[in-house]
């Protein structure tokens, strides 16, 4: 997969982009100096990038969050730290868009910038195993919502169906059929199928 300067997670909440966001950012570290990682989520705060601090430090990812997260802001404000998303284009940025529409509402104050310079993909992070995305319509209705709500496309989908701790190595598989069924009625390509490595032999 061709690498982006910018890669975006959205879906609906509980889908998992969060783990997504901070395994790929580390996983960019490999080969790129500067990485950041950016939650636009303004009402889970921080999402659960406080649990990968010490990830983040280790690794020398810089971690940029609205300080608005938690406030019940209904038009979410960015902080100057945010320009950095689009402003600086030394770093490698991951972003977390966040679980509703606040989320992508704030993407799209940088979304005109986003879409000049044309060096990005977003991904739909889909699970068929949460109660409002559990069909292709449903999940289509969610993709809808936040394209509206940031005005920007989606790019390509991340299949990251699963029960967390209790996720099977057949409920990975199972989950397939429902990622296509998407990809076929939005014309969207499945970038990957996610899997905790001691799933991915299996």
């Amino acid at each position: 997969m061709e690498h982006k300067r910018l890669t975006l997670f959205a879906g609906h909440y509980g889908s998992g982009k969060t783990n997504i966001a901070v395994n790929l950012a580390i996983d960019l570290k490999k080969s790129f100096d500067k990485v950041a990682v950016a939650d636009l989520d303004i009402v889970n705060p921080y999402f659960r990038t406080k649990d990968s601090m010490s990830d983040f430090k280790e690794n020398e990812i810089r971690l940029i969050s609205s300080e608005y997260a938690g406030s019940n802001v209904d038009i979410p404000a960015l902080p100057q730290e945010m320009y950095l998303i689009t402003d600086d284009k030394s770093y490698n940025v991951v972003v977390d868009v966040g679980g509703d529409d606040r989320g992508a509402l704030a993407l799209g104050r940088l979304a005109p910038e986003i879409l000049k310079e044309n060096d990005y993909d977003m991904y739909l992070v889909v699970n068929k195993f949460r109660p409002l995305t559990k069909d292709a319509p449903s999940t289509i209705q969610v993709k809808e919502e936040i394209e509206l709500a940031c005005k920007m496309p989606f790019t390509g989908i991340v299949n990251n169906s699963n029960l967390g701790e209790l996720t099977t190595a057949k409920d990975v598989i199972s989950s397939i059929e429902y990622a296509k069924e998407i990809s076929k009625l939005t014309g969207l390509p499945i970038v990957f199928t996610s899997a905790t490595e001691d799933l991915v032999e299996e």
